[in-house]
Order: C-alpha cells, then sequence, then structure tokens
C-alpha cells in the first residue's frame, strides 16, 4: 500500500516510516523539508494521490496558544480536503491521553480542535491518545523551571518511550480503522515530580525540585488521575531505566 506519514521526518514520523518501509509499504514521508506543507496546502494533492492510509504524527511548531490552535484547524481542514480527493481509507492521528480533560491549556485546546475535526472529516479514522513520551521529560524541565527551581505537579503519569509510541502507531495504521480512540501508555505509572528528581539525579542536574499538586502543567491543572489511560490501553514494553540507559542523556552523563 501507499501510505503518508506526515510529520514523517520528526521523532515519531520517522521510527513509523521506517517500520512501514520494513513491511513493504510504500512510504512517503512527509514534511515541508520535503514539499508537503500542511499549512499552506503546498504539494498535499500529490502526496495524496494513490495513498490509502494517512499518518499524522505532527505538531504545532509553536506551543503559543492561538499559533496551535491555527495549526490544527488549518492542517486538518487542508488534510482532509486532500484525502477526500485522494480516496484516502484510513487516517490515524496521534494525540494525548487525558486531552479532552485538559481544556484549560491552550496546547490541548488545539488538540481538541484537531480530534473534532477528524470526527466530522467522513474519512475512516483512529485517533492514538498517547501518554508522555520518555523523550519528553527535557520539556516539562524547562517549561517548569524558575529562580527557586523546578516547581512540578504532583499528579501520576504513565510516560512511554518513542519506539513503543512508533510500534502501535504501525501496528494501529495497517489496522482497520476503529472511528473512534485507542490508548497507548508505559509500562509504570509514577508521580511526575519524582520522575523529573530522578531524570535530573541521573543527569547530573542539581536543581532542587518541588512537587505540588496545584503547579500547572502547561497551563492546566491537573487531577491525581488526568494524565493516567484507561485500563484497557496498550502498554509499552520499556521502563524509565531501559529508556535512559540507551538515551543520549546516558551517553552525555557518561562524559560529564
Amino acid at each position: 500500500m501507499k501510505i503518508v506519514v506526515i510529520g514523517g521526518s520528526g521523532l515519531i514520523g520517522s521510527k513509523v516510516v521506517e517500520r512501514l518501509r520494513q513491511r513493504g509499504h510504500e512510504v512517503l514521508a512527509a514534511s515541508p523539508a520535503s514539499g508537503v506543507n500542511t499549512l499552506t496546502g503546498e504539494g498535499l494533492e500529490q502526496a495524496m494521490a494513490g495513498a490509502q492510509i494517512v499518518v499524522d504524527v505532527a505538531n504545532s511548531p509553536s506551543f503559543e496558544d492561538q499559533a496551535v490552535l491555527d495549526f490544527f484547524e488549518t492542517s486538518g481542514r487542508n488534510l482532509f480536503a486532500a484525502e477526500k480527493k485522494a480516496g484516502v481509507k484510513h487516517h490515524l492521528a496521534l494525540s494525548v491521553v487525558g486531552t479532552d480533560r485538559l481544556a484549560a491549556s491552550g496546547y490541548f485546546r488545539g488538540k481538541i480542535a484537531q480530534e473534532k475535526i477528524i470526527r466530522a472529516s467522513g474519512v475512516p479514522y483512529t485517533i492514538v491518545h498517547s501518554t508522555q513520551f520518555f523523550e519528553f521529560l527535557s520539556s516539562i524541565v524547562k517549561s517548569a523551571t524558575g529562580e527557586q527551581g523546578i516547581h512540578v505537579s504532583s499528579a501520576l503519569m504513565q510516560p512511554i518511550a518513542s519506539d513503543d509510541v512508533a510500534d502501535a502507531v504501525t501496528d494501529y495504521a495497517l489496522g482497520t480503522p476503529v472511528n473512534g480512540v485507542v490508548e497507548i501508555a508505559g509500562p509504570d505509572k509514577v508521580d511526575m515530580s519524582q520522575l523529573v528528581e530522578r531524570f535530573l539525579k541521573l543527569t547530573h542536574d542539581p536543581h532542587q525540585v518541588f512537587a505540588d499538586a496545584r503547579t500547572p502543567y502547561f497551563g492546566a491543572q491537573l487531577e491525581k488521575d488526568t494524565l493516567l489511560p484507561a485500563a484497557n490501553a496498550r502498554l509499552g514494553r520499556i521502563g524509565f531505566q531501559s529508556w535512559f540507559d540507551h538515551s543520549s542523556y546516558a551517553q552525555a552523563a557518561a562524559k560529564a
């Protein structure tokens, strides 16, 4: 089959492209760098020609509230206009566990808008809700760092390795559209502040971590279980320590 991966040069997209090609499919890794721009529509019609499946793992280049909303709404409309013309049979999009519970965050309002467009598109679809990637830990640290240290929510999370995300996205993309949401998560539940503290220790970062249930997560207040999947989620096999030991962070820490 011909499969188009939107965001095919990114962290998840590049891994999905590799896995799909290993299974013998014709895969187009679509991104602005390859001449396919979902915001402007450039190259979309040509990219979709003959495609049976579209995997959308692209993310907004800006996390500013309005920019995120504009990105997901405009990209979604352009994508589905091209997909309908091409007769695409399955649209898979990667989103986030708890998205519907995080509307206080501008980023997640963008994801909510994206999912609404998918559901109304008329194209058979699967929305994969993933928990936070281990690779996203540094972004959590950066967003939570202030003059007095790092203030992080004590809510629970169940982070997942990008390799496990790519495996799941590949499997679901090649499966039958569910016309709904499936959830994926890592193998272990952990307090976010404790995981950040462990990550900082392993990377020899001396910042102090302050855990507080009231600390917002990218603008949204978390309940203890906001970021957790339901009981029937597909679980990855890679735990935090295994991920870290094979990451660039471990290599950098070893040289420090």
